[in-house]
Formats: C-alpha cells, structure tokens, sequence
C-alpha cells in the first residue's frame, strides 16, 4: 500500500510538535511493516525512509497526488467542496478541539474515544510513539522533582494550577514548556525558589529532566484530545497527578496517578502516594505504541479503500471542551 501522509509543518520536529512526532512515528513504522509512504509537507523538511514532496496551498490537492498513491492521509481538515473531490480514498485526522461547531468530513478519524464521543462518532485511533527513540530509562537513582510538560502559555494547560499544587504538597517543580516571566498570554509572573522554568526542551534535554522526575502535575482545564506529554512522562516512570477530562482517563489508570479536578486531592497525593515506575512505563508502552498506532490506522486505510465512510454523518463538536472547573 501507498500512503500519502499530509500536513503543514515541517518534519521531523525537535522539540514538542505533537502532530509532528505522530506522522513521523506512524510512517516509519508503516515502512517497517512493509508499505510505502510519501509524506506532503513544506519545504525544509528531511526524512531518511520516506519520500517527501513539498506541500504548495495554492495547488488544488488532486494535482499535488502521485497517481500511486492508494489513500491519503490528511492531518488537517482539507475542506473538500465534495467527498470525492479529491479522486483518492481519504481519511483526515482530527488532533485538536474545536471551537465551533461545523462539520467534518465523514471520513475523520479521532486520537481518543473521548474525543471522539464529543463530536458524535465512534471513529478513534489512540496516538502512538516509537519508545525505542526514548532511551533507557533510570528507575534506581533518586529523583528530586515533580514536573509540568506543556505549552505554559496556553491557558488552558493551566500551569498556574501545578504551580499550586507543587506549593501545597511543598515539592520542587520542573515547568518544561515555559518561562518564569510571560506577558504574551496575560501577565505571569513566577518567582519561587521551588518552580524550575526550562523553555521549551526537546531531545536529551527533556528526557534527563523527565528520568530525574518523582511525577507529573498537569491539572489541565480543557479535555486532552490524548496528551503526548501524559505517555512520554509515565514512559519515564513518572505517575501523573492531573485532572480527569478529555482522554487523561483512558491513558491514566489507577495503578499510575491520581485524577481530581481538586487541587487539595492532587495535593495530598503528590505528597503521599507511592506507584511502581515499572508499570507506569509498561502501561503506555503495551497501549500507545507506535505499532499499535499503525495497525489502527492500517484499518482504517482499508475501510476507506473499500468504499466505506468511518461516519454515519459527519462529526460535530457538542459542548464545552475548555475553561473546565478547578477547585483551589
């Protein structure tokens, strides 16, 4: 099989680039499977397994498809006039929520069954990762720290919440993803000994930081699509203390964090509970592989290869996806 993966950011990613680490996960594992993949993304992109063709918006999308390919893969909503606009099976997969609510195609694809409950649809495949790229993971050496791994700017993401959390359970805090002075979104100011700010880290820096970590603090007030820095953390050994919307209680079970949307639960547990590092690391690496990624994705190439819709209509976002309660 041929498939096309398109989006509009430059792979492979160094640093978050959620989307980004996805496709370059799911294509290499495709090869390894047997398949070809071409990737349609922007210039300045590299790859090592798969062909790239650059990605031009103002060319309509029938003439930026080789003729081999048997199904395309969309990261985005291409915004078909009509479902057989394109002449080529397609699927697009849905990694955000959106904020209003317009139809997507019938062939959308969700990461979490959560996420894909609140648009009417049945249709998920959970993302997956490489872990092999992670590499090992020290479970023996003492570890100071908890963490917070997101976009801190965002609101959403809510690192004012851990930064409480962290206070009141009285542990040190890493922020991964922020700075300790942010006037972008609002005025922030951070000045305690006791809150780590480390930008935005990628690569060797992230995962010393993550190996060195007790667990993650992410009381998040929007439902998670799925939440990359959820399995990258509990892949590290980390437990996650965090609230429970979106997909946090499909990838959190009970033996590997604590879910609340009360900070003084979260509080008591990050100063209390104890979980075993081993199955936080086998818990996302059994489900939110890579090649379980793949297979799902495989299923539903052949689906839409066949004719089929993954939808009976298309998907609508139905109610609030952000600014969820957080009980200080």
């Amino acid at each position: 099989m041929h498939i096309l993966l398109v989006n509009n950011s430059v792979i492979p990613v160094f640093a978050y680039g959620g989307t980004e680490r996805v496709i370059w996960d799911l294509g290499k594992q495709l090869v390894a499977m047997g398949h070809r993949v071409s990737y349609l993304v922007p210039e300045g992109s590299t790859c090592d397994f798969a062909q790239l063709l650059p990605i031009q918006p103002a060319r309509p999308w029938r003439e930026q498809v080789p003729a081999d390919v048997d199904v395309v893969h969309f990261q985005f909503n291409p915004r078909f006039a009509t479902e057989d606009e394109l002449g080529k099976p397609y699927l697009f997969t849905e990694h955000g929520n959106g904020t209003k609510p317009k139809p997507l195609p019938l062939n959308t694809v969700f990461v979490s069954g959560n996420q894909a409950s609140r648009y009417g649809s049945t249709a998920f495949v959970a993302n997956g990762l490489d872990w092999s790229a992670y590499g090992p993971v020290d479970f023996d050496s003492p570890r100071a720290h908890f963490h917070f791994l997101g976009k801190a700017a965002w609101r959403v993401k809510n690192v004012k919440g851990a930064i409480d959390v962290a206070r009141r359970a009285g542990v040190e805090l890493d922020v991964l993803g922020g700075d300790r002075f942010n006037f972008r979104r609002g005025i922030r100011l951070t000045f305690s000994r006791r809150v780590h700010f480390h930008g935005m880290v990628g690569g060797a820096q992230k995962a010393q930081l993550l190996n060195a970590s007790r667990g993650m603090i992410f009381p998040v007030r929007w439902h998670e699509p799925f939440g990359l820095a959820i399995v990258e953390s509990m892949y590290f050994g980390c437990p996650v203390f965090a609230t429970p919307y979106g997909a946090l209680p499909e990838l959190v079970p009970e033996d590997c964090g604590v879910l609340s949307d009360q900070a003084g639960v979260l509080a008591d547990a990050v100063r209390s509970r104890n979980f075993d590092r081993r199955a936080c690391q086998a818990h996302v690496m059994k489900h939110f592989s890579a090649e379980a990624m793949a297979r799902g994705y495989l299923a539903c190439y052949e689906r839409v290869m066949a004719g089929e819709t993954l939808n009976p209509r298309p998907p609508i976002i139905q109610g609030q996806a952000r600014a969820l309660p957080w009980h200080r």
